[in-house]
């Protein structure tokens, strides 16, 4: 059975959302920093598991990765470990609602970045849908 991307999609924002409210739980007593290092070791044990077990995870896979996607990755981690580390800090010191509010301004960043870099285009319906969100994201952050 094939699930489409939009039910992934859906899967991932419902995870988000609990991710930031256990996030945010999980901040209390604990230096941000630190709270980043725990989440981010919990996520790369679980795929790495997850990856061993499916026999996903061999050496000579991943002898034959191409360098170009390898260097991408590359910076996306960097990229995903400095939202992680900037979230987390928000978290600590601003309201969950807030924070995730501003964190989601991503989805207006992604569609002009996608555009710039990728060539991806949007319809004037979806760059004004694009805005609205940026608009409520707003909304809901700042009284």
């Amino acid at each position: 059975m094939v699930i489409s991307w939009q039910l992934w999609a859906l899967g991932a924002a419902l995870f988000a959302a609990v991710t930031a409210v256990l996030s945010k739980l999980g901040l209390q007593g604990i230096d941000p920093n630190l709270a980043t290092l725990l989440r981010t070791l919990v996520v790369a044990v679980v795929l790495s598991a997850l990856l061993l077990f499916s026999g996903q995870l061999q050496a000579l896979q991943l002898q034959a990765l191409p360098r170009r996607s390898l260097l991408a990755l590359a910076l996306a981690g960097l990229a995903t470990g400095l939202s992680w580390l900037c979230y987390f800090q928000a978290l600590r010191q601003g309201p969950v609602a807030a924070v995730a509010s501003i964190d989601k301004l991503s989805v207006l960043l992604v569609a002009v970045l996608a555009a710039l870099w990728l060539g991806e285009q949007l319809s004037p319906a979806g760059w004004i849908g694009v805005l609205l969100m940026g608009a409520g994201a707003a909304l809901v952050a700042w009284p």
